[in-house]
């Protein structure tokens, strides 16, 4: 008895010791233990910033998607008035809780109900719905039919679909930015995500006055882009058009504002949906006109024209002689066509795009001459837009230029450029000789409403403004009757541009393969506000540029014209002279021909 008794008071008094520390010492931490054991937490999503066109269209946004969930011991008391599932009851219950939850879940009563009967506490029925829908099923009052706070979720809506895709972008499953302005502009758009903690029964259900903490999520701010909805939508099924037509690989139209190089399109082809075609496989979800980069062609003799120009080593009215070969160290370059020895100007040289005249010209200044116009005209640098993935296309130094190299780049052969490139060449010239970099985004917005306008891009002087208009009157000849894209007239204005036919170099197959056909130019001519550039790579034959883009050109620039509301000028083209008498031409110091010294060696 005295053992049994020790026993007992040395049990109890190791109870009692417990007790004095547990409710005496670690009293405090004991409590918190236990409400960690009760507390849940769950992330507040920060909705993502919405993207905006210029007019206010809404390019990408967020919406928000709550999980709802069934409890199937709770859900068969529906409409019993009983605590606990009654056998002869339960099934009557699950059906009409099924009619009533079905049309809201996008599902029918037939399929709902295996998912509601059963024996589990936790079953998922749809991820998908929106606030508006649960706050309708709430209102049902249904046992066991809740929602799961803790796996509330963002998700990323695209209302215009294909035809802004390439340009803006797409996320991805994890929420995490995949390309385009989504991953450009990712520190403006994410927001700062909240957290809301909460006290759980052990049924796992909240405890209404239990403790809770609520740290908001704090938004992603909307952007506005420069690009105008209606001129993209336009531009992008015309694009589309063509390519299916010509049976190309694919394309891009650019057009920019020529005097503050805000990029009003950018039209890529082929595209995607970003709402359902991102993860599928063979998906192309890059944007070409950032991306690729491929010799541009005719489209280049501006630049060097601009540059003979600009050094005054030639004046529009400067005769050439044509050959109908030009042999150059170990090649003989010849034009696109057959042609007896011709007479040409100089603007006659660019307004017929001819290889030969456009390698004299060159020659009339140092290789270095040419590469460093080249380069302040952009090419060689990125734009300057921070658009992700963007190439600096591809431009030697003219040291490391072979001896065919110095003939081929002055026509646009031996160097490679972006769409974005090529259609700023063209925006320096039609903005009096002062390149502006492009510019997409046009302003931020915070949650308070507060807008920030993005600061006007970064403006160079290229070539002097009587250089720039020289060069447009010039490629005002492209397309008058006597120049290679008469296609590209646009009634009642007048319009300036250069066609382009390249080889195109097939990356993936380590050679040339096809053709690149472009058209680029401006309207109104006399006082330019819009820049167009349509690029197409490999149609079928014929692959000319003027026959190929020139048509995209006239119909995508007409609709830009009356969209941002552009009157014509009513002002008449000037005369300019293309071709030249033999005999005048013979008698010209000035005369660019074959076997004249050459500059730089």
């Amino acid at each position: 008895m005295r053992f049994l008794t020790m026993a007992t008071l040395f049990v109890l008094s190791i109870f009692a010791a417990q007790l004095v520390r547990i409710q005496g010492f670690d009293a405090h931490a004991v409590a918190e233990e236990a409400q960690l054991k009760r507390e849940a937490a769950q992330v507040i999503p920060a909705m993502r910033g919405t993207v905006l066109a210029s007019d206010g269209t809404v390019l990408a946004s967020s919406v928000v998607r709550e999980v709802v969930v069934v409890d199937q011991q709770a859900v068969c008391t529906f409409g019993t008035g009983l605590h606990e599932c009654d056998p002869t009851r339960s099934a009557e219950a699950v059906r009409q809780a099924a009619t009533l939850l079905a049309p809201l879940l996008n599902t029918t009563a037939a399929e709902l109900v295996p998912q509601l009967t059963g024996t589990s506490r936790y079953r998922i029925l749809s991820r998908d719905v929106t606030p508006l829908t649960w706050n309708t099923i709430e209102k049902l009052d249904i046992p066991g039919i809740y929602r799961d706070r803790r796996e509330t979720r963002s998700q990323r809506t695209y209302p215009q679909g294909t035809t802004t895709a390439a340009l803006v972008g797409y996320v991805l499953a994890n929420g995490e930015p995949g390309g385009g302005v989504e991953l450009m502009m990712q520190e403006q758009l994410r927001g700062a995500p909240g957290r809301e903690t909460f006290e759980l029964g052990r049924d796992g259900t909240v405890i209404p006055v239990g403790e809770s903490t609520v740290e908001p999520a704090v938004d992603g701010r909307d952007i506005t882009l420069t690009v105008n909805s209606n001129l993209q939508w336009y531009a992008q099924n015309a694009l589309a058009q063509r390519i299916k037509e010509t049976k190309a690989a694919s394309g891009t139209v650019v057009v920019m504002d020529a005097k503050t190089g805000d990029l009003l399109s950018v039209a890529s082809y082929p595209t995607f949906d970003p709402n359902t075609d991102v993860g599928k496989k063979g998906a192309k979800l890059g944007n070409v006109a950032f991306t690729d980069v491929f010799e541009p062609g005719s489209t280049s003799k501006v630049m060097t024209i601009a540059a003979a120009l600009e050094e005054g080593t030639v004046t529009p009215s400067t005769p050439v002689i044509i050959p109908n070969r030009l042999p150059r160290y170990d090649k003989s370059f010849k034009d696109s066509h057959e042609h007896p020895t011709l007479y040409r100007t100089v603007a006659g040289t660019l307004a017929e795009s001819s290889n030969i005249g456009t390698v004299l010209v060159s020659e009339t200044m140092p290789p270095k001459t040419l590469e460093t116009y080249f380069r302040k005209f952009g090419l060689g640098s990125r734009s300057g837009t921070g658009y992700p993935g963007e190439s600096r296309g591809l431009l030697a130094r003219s040291e490391d230029w072979s001896g065919t190299t110095k003939a081929t780049v002055a026509f646009g052969q031996g160097l490679s450029v972006t769409a974005i490139q090529a259609a700023s060449v063209f925006q320096t010239i039609a903005n009096n000789g002062v390149r502006v970099a492009p510019r997409l985004v046009d302003s931020v917005a915070d949650a308070d409403g507060t807008v920030t306008t993005m600061p006007e891009s970064p403006s160079t002087r290229v070539v002097s403004q009587r250089t720039a208009n020289d060069v447009s009157r010039m490629l005002e000849g492209v397309v008058s009757p006597e120049g290679t894209a008469e296609e590209a007239q646009i009634s009642g204005y007048r319009v300036a541009g250069k066609t382009g036919t390249a080889d195109y170099y097939d990356a993936e197959a380590g050679r040339y393969s096809g053709r690149t056909a472009s058209f680029i130019g401006y309207a109104p001519a006399d006082d330019p506000q819009i820049v167009v550039a349509v690029i197409v790579q490999k149609p079928t034959y014929p692959f000319f540029g003027g026959y190929v883009a020139g048509p995209v050109f006239k119909d995508v620039t007409t609709y830009a014209l009356q969209e941002l509301k552009i009157p014509p000028t009513g002002a008449k083209p000037p005369r300019v002279t293309l071709r030249v008498s033999p005999e005048k031409a013979l008698a010209d110091p000035t005369l660019l021909r074959d076997g004249r010294k050459r500059a730089g060696g």
